[in-house]
């Protein structure tokens, strides 16, 4: 049975290869430093990447719910992501996986690949043509990797920030990537980065299945800038969950979500709002009205649209309470 589980991924590797030799007339250059990782806890994986290139995620970065996620990078080839996650569907370990990949590509020493499946097996590869510094550091439950690097502490350090980082998976990556800028990073310097997580156990629906998908595609300090977007996400899971509780018309969880988001990001405009207006639903209108003054006075459009949430309830307020608020001063 497993000559034949290997049989047939052999079958399907050569396939996709065939087919990514129809689009690909050349290697796109994506020497990086990447992570790829899973939480036991939670069962989720995620890839974060960082490289002096434009729009890195978009080849090095692949992943799917209940199968792995896979780094392809140095002198990429692309076709490793969709190759690598299709044999990983077919019950193919990722160190197996790996094996074949490498074993089918002719220019395989100028590749650097890492591969993680959802039982937390992993395998990365550095060809001996990656341009120095280059290298991979395999722990439990992920891999770091690195090529064109100004010095060769690279991988380490960021092994070592990952392992001694407490916190959900997305964070403990983000620290690993941060661990390897300060210490250089890249020769060429920073453009683009992104982070990718996806659910352990695929529920089916792949807006469910990715829980984060974060990219900066140019910028000066695309880490700073991906920590910066994590945080924005942090925010807005609050927001989302107490909108989720609106709904359900529990008012008391609304208000704590939207309390959680607006102290991560004071200044936001729609997480204040939100907030004061869950503060009217549930009878608190006087801590409400400061807020819908300093809201109203920054953007008028907040004040044309609170009308417009008495029809389908999502502010309770009588004639003269929406009065007091219109006329806040």
């Amino acid at each position: 049975m497993k000559k034949l589980i290997l049989l047939s991924a052999i079958l399907i590797s050569l396939m996709v290869e065939l087919q990514a030799q129809v689009f690909k007339k050349e290697n796109p250059l994506a020497h990086t430093y990447s992570i790829v990782a899973r939480d036991p806890e939670t069962g989720e994986m995620g890839v974060a990447v960082q490289s002096h290139w434009f729009s890195v995620g978009s080849i090095v970065a692949w992943g799917e719910a209940g199968v792995g996620v896979v780094a392809t990078q140095s002198f990429v080839n692309p076709s490793f992501g969709p190759r690598g996650l299709e044999l990983m569907k077919k019950g193919i370990s990722a160190e197996e996986s790996l094996d074949l990949l490498i074993a089918s590509d002719e220019g395989r020493e100028f590749r650097q690949l890492a591969i993680l499946d959802v039982s937390g097996n992993v395998k990365a590869f550095t060809g001996n043509k990656c341009i120095e510094g280059a290298g991979h550091i395999v722990g439990e439950n992920y891999s770091v990797q690195a090529n064109l690097m100004l010095n060769d502490r690279i991988w380490g350090l960021m092994s070592r920030a990952f392992e001694q980082t407490k916190g959900p998976l997305a964070e403990r990556m983000i620290a690993a990537m941060d661990a390897a800028q300060n210490a250089g990073g890249d020769i060429r310097g920073q453009q683009s980065a992104s982070i990718l997580v996806v659910r352990g156990n695929s529920t089916g629906n792949l807006w469910e299945d990715r829980l984060i998908d974060l990219r900066v595609e140019d910028h000066p300090q695309p880490i700073d800038e991906i920590k910066r977007l994590l945080k924005v996400y942090r925010a807005y899971e609050h927001m989302n969950n107490g909108d989720v509780a609106v709904e359900k018309n529990d008012m008391e969880l609304a208000m704590k979500e939207y309390s959680a988001a607006m102290a991560m990001f004071p200044d936001n405009l729609e997480m204040k709002y939100w907030t004061a207006i869950t503060l009217v639903n549930v009878g608190e209108l006087d801590k409400a009205l400061p807020m819908f003054k300093e809201i109203f006075s920054k953007d008028e459009n907040w004040k044309i649209l609170t009308p417009r949430l008495i029809k389908n309830e999502m502010l309770i307020a009588d004639e003269e309470t929406l009065q007091k608020i219109m006329n806040v001063n």
